[in-house]
């Protein structure tokens, strides 16, 4: 199942305490203070993993601790220090403080690396208290305490170009055709319940795509489906902008153009200005499709692509269209 909000606990690892001990040996009944110092706490440290793209270990599992660190002991022997926890998470996610909304993390390349709770320090033994006029210290430290800290995880998929539109415009249709995705297809609305990320390659470009559940108007507010999804497209550098050819004329077509331009608007400033390429689909279902596409395209005054995802009719335009914008990033 897809999850793309959790909120965990993680708590770094306390340091060791320090050790009091005096070497205590044959032919030396008296010898110097020998107490080693206690091990670091491990640290918790989340890392990126293009492999994973779902939050749903932290679903299941709502606390994380790291490893203490282990006391020292004689003979000046340090504690070993504890085993930091690494929590794996998919490429896109962002962290915060759960209780002021502090950001603390985006995790965008894969691999990328972030301490999130360091462990505590390890505590000192009586050997580093010793002096001149004091020869038998009988001091040490305790270890410091492990960080315990509540966060929010957000995911935001990251990908080169979101499909937009409304339900059952053929978005997953056309990823399905675009790329490996293999997305539920289906003749109603709201088939699509989770985003679902596609790869379309040749040679050696590669262009990366996210299928959004289909959005309505008043998905800004959360009507619908929507506004748990649009923080997909936020990453997105191009918007794939998929109106279904059968829904109305052109005033219909380019109200719904409308529609859903300012729910973007309305959820992201971010989203307001992101570079779109529209496209009619469905146009096996419709013979006056080209007189459709560019009386849509004069009205809007911009391009207007037509296609049929399911016969392939106009898929090599788009594909040719993406893989020059992912090149050159000027469509």
């Amino acid at each position: 199942m897809f999850h793309d909000e959790a909120t965990i606990t993680i708590r770094s690892g306390n340091g060791g305490p320090g050790c009091v001990s005096f070497r205590r040996e044959k032919y030396i009944p008296e010898g110097g203070p020998d107490g080693g110092d206690g091990g670091r706490g491990g640290s918790v440290i989340a890392v990126a993993n293009r492999h994973i793209n779902t939050l749903t270990a932290y679903i299941r599992r709502r606390k994380w601790k790291a490893k203490n660190g282990l006391p020292g002991e004689g003979r000046n022997k340090s504690g070993r220090s504890g085993v930091d926890l690494i929590l794996e998470m998919p490429c896109g996610t962002i962290i915060r403080h759960q209780e002021t909304g502090e950001l603390l993390a985006d995790l965008t390349t894969d691999e990328q690396e972030v301490i999130l709770a360091a462990g505590g320090d390890g505590g000192k033994g009586n050997v580093n208290f010793k002096s001149s006029v004091n020869q038998t210290p009988r001091k040490s430290t305790p270890g410091g305490e492990g960080i315990p800290l509540p966060l929010a995880l957000e995911l935001k998929l990251i990908a080169d170009v979101g499909l937009i539109g409304f339900p059952n415009a053929g978005k997953s249709t056309l990823i399905s055709r675009l790329s490996a995705a293999r997305p539920k297809v289906a003749n109603y609305p709201f088939t699509t319940l989770r985003p679902h990320l596609g790869v379309m390659e040749r040679d050696d470009c590669s262009v990366v795509i996210a299928d959004i559940p289909g959005l309505i108007e008043g998905a800004a507010e959360g009507i619908g489906l929507g506004h748990q999804f649009l923080r997909h497209v936020e990453r997105c550098r191009l918007l794939l902008h998929v109106l279904d050819g059968t829904d109305g004329d052109v005033d219909e077509l380019c109200q719904r153009h409308a529609i859903l331009n300012a729910e973007l608007a309305r959820f992201s400033d971010k989203l307001k200005g992101r570079k779109q390429l529209l496209v009619i689909n469905k146009s096996d279902s419709r013979p006056d499709m080209d007189e459709l596409a560019t009386a849509v395209a004069k009205r809007l005054d911009c391009e207007v692509l037509r296609i049929s995802a399911v016969t392939g009719d106009g898929l090599d335009v788009i594909r040719n269209r993406l893989l020059e914008f992912v090149n050159n990033t000027d469509l």
